[in-house]
């Protein structure tokens, strides 16, 4: 990384003895000439002087927009993280730790930066720092790793970084969806087979556990494994060895196991689902991957990134402020499915509110669709499609409700404006329906979140969610 930071300060700064400016970066005083260098050239940290109150969040998203990426950072008589007053700032730096510790905590943020870079995990969240930390931790070590986080959030890009990273770096990656395949398939792109071990096996085949050795290999969704299949990954987790399908001779192998789920194994082991011992031996160390809902800082760099189109990606204000509100129930893979229909759509285009809410839209309404028959009968079916709906209408008043808040003008209102207050009022009650709709499904399934979620049509983060804001833990 050619890092470059740029120093925005007040001209004849009272604290300009204590602090070589000159010495950090490239001091500027003026707005016009910080647009003019975002614009011509990467900047990776602009560090703004406290008394500088002309950098509001319009002027740091209008930056942002040509350096998504960058880190923007204040002085301050304290370190401190960013608070609700200013949430585009990533963070305070004390002044009082003079020139040399100063310099020490820039080296810090730029350190984190370039770690990111190298991982190629895209954003500038604390979340996302931390995972990038941690990666940087255990990736020389050949210890397993449990990888947990939500769908679509990333974790095969979190394993290949691990490996990466590794002494193994030089040797294969190889990753495979546990919960894509049958159990009998499974165990023979694993573990391979023999000639004629069932129909159709007409030749010998090695399996993906052979292609690994010496490297890594990524279990994701290790929770959808069964019982019989657990028995056999602990066995090769244990001692590295395993049968090929129609093999009584062993194979051993030497490799690094990085398994990845969505679920809480928890849970599952509680429900006799998963093998307490294999949990423990995969999860000798757990790397958390946090929902995109919880880093929205993350969202702008991401749809910058995304962009595949020969233009800039360009987004009204408004759009962006639809997006970086959305909740991206799919995370990461959904925003950049978002960004592949924009950039073949609008190549040339801007992105306006219109096109964010009509894929919010489709999104929604992929998501309530009868229920599919499965065992349940038809009044608890018609049960569940009510509860989707009602929920459904909850989101989108609070969405109609963010969506009127972001037209209005930024001056205070001397009266309250009659649709807001019934926009409000109308949002109270749903909270109340919707809260009232858990409670009870909580109670028919017996307190099971897994369950009351799938009754109710969200996932169970989002379950977890509502549960912490309506005090039901």
């Amino acid at each position: 990384m050619n890092s470059r930071v740029v120093v925005l300060i007040t001209p004849q700064h009272p604290r300009a003895e204590a602090i070589d400016w000159h010495a950090l970066g490239t001091v500027i005083t003026e707005l016009a000439e910080l647009y003019r260098l975002v614009k011509e050239t990467r900047i990776d940290l602009l560090l703004v002087d406290q008394d500088r109150n002309d950098l509001t969040q319009a002027v740091a998203t209008r930056i942002r927009r040509y350096n998504p990426l960058i880190d923007i950072w204040r002085f301050s008589e304290r370190d401190r993280h960013p608070d609700e007053t200013e949430p585009y700032v990533d963070g305070h730096i004390a002044i009082e730790y003079g020139q040399e510790g100063v310099r020490d905590k820039i080296s810090n943020i730029l350190g984190d930066k370039q770690l990111l870079e190298d991982y190629g995990l895209v954003g500038r969240s604390p979340q996302l720092r931390g995972v990038a930390r941690t990666i940087q931790r255990i990736a020389p070590t050949d210890v397993s790793v449990l990888i947990v986080g939500p769908s679509g959030a990333g974790k095969e890009l979190a394993a290949r970084a691990i490996h990466k990273d590794s002494d193994r770096a030089d040797k294969p990656f190889v990753a495979i969806n546990c919960g894509a395949l049958a159990e009998g398939i499974l165990e023979s792109e694993l573990f391979g087979h023999e000639r004629g071990a069932f129909t159709g096996s007409v030749a010998k085949r090695e399996g993906l556990f052979h292609k690994a050795d010496g490297g890594t290999i990524f279990l994701d969704e290790i929770g959808e494994t069964t019982p019989n299949m657990q028995v056999k990954l602990l066995r090769v987790l244990e001692d590295g060895t395993y049968y090929p399908v129609g093999s009584s001779s062993p194979r051993r192998v030497d490799v690094r196991v990085v398994a990845a789920t969505n679920r809480d194994l928890t849970e599952a082991i509680n429900e006799r689902q998963f093998r307490d011992d294999l949990y423990f031996r995969i999860g000798v160390v757990k790397l958390f991957l946090p929902a995109l809902l919880e880093r929205s800082q993350d969202i702008q760099p991401l749809l910058h990134h995304f962009w595949n189109s020969g233009s800039e990606p360009n987004y009204t204000d408004s759009a962006l402020n639809l997006l970086t509100r959305y909740d991206w129930p799919g995370n990461v893979r959904q925003l950049r499915n978002f960004v592949t229909r924009m950039a073949a759509l609008k190549p040339d285009g801007l992105v306006e509110t219109a096109d964010v809410e009509r894929f919010i839209a489709e999104q929604h309404a992929s998501s309530t669709n009868l229920p599919v028959s499965t065992g349940r009968t038809v009044e608890e079916a018609g049960q569940e499609l009510i509860y989707r709906a009602i929920l459904q209408l909850g989101n989108e008043i609070r969405m109609l409700r963010d969506l009127i808040t972001s037209h209005l003008p930024d001056e205070p209102q001397e009266q309250p404006i009659g649709g807001m207050q019934d926009a409000t009022q109308a949002n109270l009650k749903m909270e109340d329906m919707e809260r009232k709709l858990i409670e009870q499904t909580l109670a028919a399934t017996g307190g099971n979140r897994k369950e009351t979620a799938r009754r109710l049509g969200i996932g169970e983060r989002t379950l977890y969610r509502k549960l912490s804001k309506y005090k039901l833990t």
